[in-house]
């Protein structure tokens, strides 16, 4: 299948080649939005290991690192809940040289605690979104941010898609933006899916909603060789196609959009396929009655949360013969044992494919999660950090965090 060259300008950013950032302060943004429980611990670090490599590789390279972020929604407000101290403490516990902490962002503690920051030191600052000029890409904030540092990495694909002030408009203030080895990870990875990937190249996307994939959808058609469909969204696809749904999951506002996908599907050279039964229950629990039907024969009062056994059988085989494959959102309603089972069954076959040579991308919340907490991680060529910069990456738009660092 040809493929298009979309997407490709944007893996050529520049990196670490010909860097020399020692005696330098590298301003570096970074994705630590972790999950917190009640006691504001940690529960899964993935995202501050996964910006371990670019720290390690500055401090090497003899620089000191300004690390920011965000962490949740605290609406530019100061609110202790989304405080990255609980982050700071763990960063400090996996790299080998203490980890200071600002109170503030682009305040006196942070201007203060950089001033005095030397090579192969850390600082930290506060949640960037304590300031409401974060999000608004506010050019004073920007200026305050850029200085406290004399050279900039991005290495927070997770925040590529918005145009905040650490992601886009601190750039203006410096004369090389560079990417960090994370975020050319993600480049490289994702970029190949949607220049040079090889078939047969499969495609699968799940989740609740049809309104949150369509563009990724439409831009996947006559890229992917096949495009398999799972989770909530398949209800809208199948009473669309004139059968009945039960009570399960309908979104009501994309029917004349999967009348559209269905169309341009059949017009492509993509094979769009269906689940052909799926798993229905009384209630959305993990202990109400439930059966496996054809999805021609789905009851009154019954709700599909998973794909069936048939429709397992004939997605492995799919994936079996894939050499590329991208993945993004559940089967079912993984949450609930009793209707993870197509989520691990196509989980498990993406690692088996991948084992035997094909080139795997997992993106997405859900998906991550899924193939992390059922031990397939290991075995995908790539986890995404990034849910929605990811699926804006797949869905063809250009993510202003990325097209504001400097091309090779």
């Amino acid at each position: 299948m040809v493929r298009d060259g979309a997407n490709v300008a944007m893996m050529k950013k520049l990196g670490f080649e010909g860097f020399d950032p020692a005696g330098g302060k590298v301003l570096m943004r970074v994705d630590f939005n972790v999950p917190l429980d009640k006691e504001r611990c940690i529960t899964d670090d993935t995202r501050i290991r996964a910006a371990l490599p670019t720290i390690n590789r500055l401090l090497e390279l003899g620089a000191g690192v300004i690390l920011m972020s965000h962490l949740g929604r605290p609406k530019g407000r100061i609110d202790q809940t989304f405080s990255l101290r609980p982050v700071a403490d763990r960063l400090a516990d996996l790299l080998p040289v203490p980890v200071k902490f600002a109170q503030d962002s682009v305040g006196p503690d942070a201007q203060k605690k950089a001033s005095k920051l030397q090579p192969g030191e850390v600082l930290l600052l506060e949640n960037l979104r304590f300031n409401p000029g974060e999000t608004d890409n506010d050019a004073g904030f920007s200026a305050g941010l850029a200085g406290l540092g004399d050279l900039y990495v991005n290495d927070a694909f997770g925040t590529a898609h918005r145009a905040h002030a650490s992601t886009v408009g601190v750039t203006a203030h410096f004369n090389e933006c560079r990417a960090g080895l994370l975020m050319q990870r993600e480049l490289e990875f994702l970029g190949t899916l949607l220049g040079k990937a090889e078939s047969p190249f499969v495609a699968i996307l799940g989740g609740a909603k049809v309104s949150g994939k369509v563009d990724v959808i439409l831009n996947l058609l006559g890229k992917v060789d096949i495009l398999i469909l799972g989770g909530g969204m398949i209800f809208t696809f199948l009473q669309v196609h004139g059968m009945k749904i039960g009570t399960s999951l309908l979104d009501e506002d994309s029917t004349d959009v999967v009348k559209e996908i269905t169309l341009k599907a059949k017009e492509s050279s993509t094979q769009l396929v269906l689940p052909v039964d799926c798993i229905v229950a009384k209630e959305f629990s993990d202990k109400s009655d439930k059966k496996e039907v054809l999805v021609t024969d789905i009851p009154d009062g019954w709700m599909g949360l998973d794909i069936g056994s048939k429709t397992v059988v004939r997605y492995c085989e799919i994936l079996n013969g894939a050499r590329t494959v991208f993945w993004n959102g559940p089967m079912g309603v993984f949450e609930l044992p009793s209707f993870a089972g197509g989520t691990r069954a196509v989980c498990q076959a993406v690692a088996e494919a991948t084992d035997k040579g094909a080139k795997s991308v997992v993106g997405g919340g859900d998906s991550v999660a899924a193939a992390q907490q059922m031990g397939f991680a290991e075995r995908i060529s790539h986890i995404s950090t990034g849910g929605g910069a990811s699926l804006e990456f797949m869905a063809g738009r250009d993510l202003p965090g990325i097209t504001a660092l400097a091309n090779v």
